[in-house]
């Protein structure tokens, strides 16, 4: 009989698990997986700022569940779990009833609005994919009416927004809202002034899981944004037009339109439902040391619901991402020593390495390295250090289709270069400005793979020749022999000029730049020279084999580039001759713009008037129907 393996939750901590499972059972047909959501995708909960304030787009942040999963054995059920009995071991949903032997609950948190009168009725939440797309949604129509609204008093509550909360995501969710506050200023024409952007907390300082000195620095931050930072301040009550805040015992009413709510999280609606299960503090379930929900050896809590104090740490596993792939690793690896029986479980002793925050697109701050041992960085690498790790963690997701993506709206398509690069790396001129020098590139390739054939190539060894013609040529500039006769190979250049650059690094790589003329580049590389000598010298026939196959390469690059068809992978082909050059015959100043023009062309160089536009999306479509494709990632939408 087939034991059934449920993970409850698609959110970080569910995926990773299920992944892990997915790879250690591949083999083992006696074993069934499940993972169970209540959506067809996962999302990235750290990112929703980003979509919220319109930096990014709203596909960034949404995974298809069919996608991670593609060509593993696990099956996925859309269905929204309302009951489960842990004596019967059985889950009860919508749609229907799941038996199970072993469940992980990685359902995760929600909003916690701690009782406060119209908090949950009145706010606007960021705590899932609709919460940031309807958040971003209500923003733009507040300006679209604020811009057409005559009375002040009505103005300036459409124009003020107050987020309640200065953690992370609070904290997060105000500097990007300032970021983008005043391009929908210059877009619906209102004065910055105009726009109140609030941040309030009960506590005495933002984001208070940093120390205080990166406190401070991230609370300047906000201010130099133009937001107003009100700290020691409780929410008594939210309507739909108004907040009510208590400070030093006195309530006073904010005029908003806008209250944003990130004052907090509570456990999953199934997770409290959990009355079998020992509940700590709001909805977080006691394990043991191996993440077992206590009493429960057949239960296994992942993620945010997991409330577990390690041996030798002096807190509870904290609620962020770095716990849930320490954690799946661990389920995944005492998993199949329970259903396997063999080996022994593992105690979880995860190792963090401190926390990130960003405040817009262009600013963080961030605490990191081993325990006892972190060191705050500068803005610039606290931000590269934010999308290096959300990397790693997306390899692990959806391979290269999600790097690819990852990289393409954070930096590529970046909009009003709210980067931390700026928009340097951003995709803003015209393809089609490129496709002169992509037909100019492609003619000269084709030029000199038809110039070699009259010149003999495919007939008769010149290789010999052309290559000490061209040593004779550097040579002769560096020993200062000033020969008039010696010839660089087939350029007739006089061996007769200034050595501008002439570096021997470690014995294996000379790097030589000469002036002759014409200026000459050339890169000795030891490995190169005996490849040249041993291989390509052995007989004339190797030498023919060689010079047909740089003919045909010249003649072959050429044609795609005029055709524009497989431009990237020529114009890559083209980069490698060139190298190939550089290393043998050396590379005259006269040819360099070649290898940049390859480089300019790499990336959609034949996407527009040339047969990419036609051939990419419909090998694409074909590539992806392969299992193994899908199963790797290899593809990128």
């Amino acid at each position: 009989m087939k034991k059934r393996i449920v993970i409850l939750g698609a959110g970080y901590a569910g995926i990773l698990t299920a992944k892990k499972l997915a790879k250690q059972f591949k083999k083992q047909t006696d074993i069934s997986l499940t993972i169970i959501d209540k959506n067809s995708y996962h999302t990235m909960l750290t990112e929703l700022h980003e979509v919220a304030a319109n930096r990014v787009e709203e596909e960034s942040i949404r995974v298809s569940l069919q996608k991670i999963f593609a060509g593993r054995r696990i099956d996925v059920v859309l269905d929204t779990i309302r009951t489960i009995d842990y004596t019967g071991q059985v889950l009860t949903g919508d749609h229907g009833t799941y038996p199970y032997d072993y469940l992980i609950l990685a359902s995760g948190s929600q909003p916690a609005f701690y009782g406060i009168p119209g908090a949950a009725e009145h706010s606007l939440k960021l705590w899932s994919y609709t919460d940031a797309v309807k958040l971003k949604e209500h923003v733009i129509h507040t300006f679209t009416c604020a811009m057409n609204e005559a009375d002040p008093a009505v103005r300036r509550r459409l124009l003020t927004f107050c987020v309640c909360g200065a953690g992370f995501t609070g904290v997060e969710m105000a500097g990007e809202l300032a970021e983008w506050v005043p391009t929908l200023c210059e877009h619906y024409e209102i004065k910055r002034s105009e726009v109140r952007i609030v941040e309030v907390d009960l506590l005495d300082r933002v984001i208070p899981v940093l120390s205080p000195k990166l406190s401070a620095k991230a609370l300047r931050r906000l201010v130099k944004m133009g937001v107003e930072v009100i700290l020691k301040t409780s929410v008594c009550k939210v309507g739909p037009d108004f907040i009510e805040l208590e400070r030093d015992g006195v309530c006073e009413r904010l005029d908003t339109a806008s209250v944003i709510w990130t004052a907090g999280t509570q456990g999953s609606d199934i997770a409290l439902a959990s009355t079998d299960l020992k509940q700590v503090g709001r909805g977080r379930l006691q394990t043991d040391a191996y993440l077992r929900a206590e009493g429960h050896e057949n239960v296994y809590v992942a993620g945010d619901n997991t409330f577990l104090v390690p041996e030798g740490s002096a807190v509870p596993v904290p609620q962020m991402v770095e716990n849930c792939e320490h954690a799946a690793k661990n389920i995944a690896r005492n998993l199949q020593v329970a259903v396997t029986g063999q080996g022994q479980l593992t105690p979880y002793k995860p190792a963090f390495h401190g926390v990130m925050v960003s405040i817009g697109g262009r600013y963080g701050v961030a605490h990191v390295g081993a325990e006892g041992k972190r060191i705050s960085l500068p803005s610039f690498l606290a931000m590269f250090t934010k999308h290096f790790i959300n990397i790693i963690y997306f390899l692990q997701l959806l391979g290269w289709n999600k790097v690819f993506s990852y990289m393409k709206h954070e930096f590529f398509t970046v909009r009003k270069c709210r980067s931390f690069v700026g928009g340097h790396f951003s995709n803003r001129t015209p393809s089609f400005l490129l496709v002169p020098l992509r037909m100019f590139l492609g003619f000269i390739w084709l030029f000199e793979g038809i110039k070699k054939i009259g010149e003999g190539w495919l007939e008769s060894p010149k290789l010999v020749l052309f290559f000490r013609g061209a040593n004779q040529f550097f040579e002769g500039i560096i020993n200062g022999t000033a020969g008039t006769d010696v010839t660089a190979g087939a350029t007739g250049a006089v061996a007769d000029g200034q050595v501008l650059i002439n570096w021997d690094i470690l014995g294996f790589l000379k790097i030589i730049l000469v002036q002759a003329g014409d200026v000459a580049l050339k890169i000795q590389f030891s490995l190169m020279d005996w490849f040249r000598d041993t291989v390509i010298y052995a007989s004339g026939n190797t030498q023919i084999f060689f010079q047909v196959v740089i003919v045909l390469s010249e003649i072959i690059i050429g044609l795609l580039l005029l055709g524009g068809l497989f431009t990237t992978l020529s114009s890559a082909y083209s980069i490698v001759l060139q190298a190939l050059f550089v290393m043998t015959t050396g590379l005259y100043m006269g040819t360099w713009w070649m290898a940049f023009a390859a480089f300019a062309l790499i990336i959609g160089g034949g996407r527009t008037f040339g047969c990419d536009y036609y051939v990419i999306p419909w090998l694409k479509e074909r590539w992806r129907k392969f299992r193994w494709v899908r199963k790797l990632y290899l593809y990128h939408d």
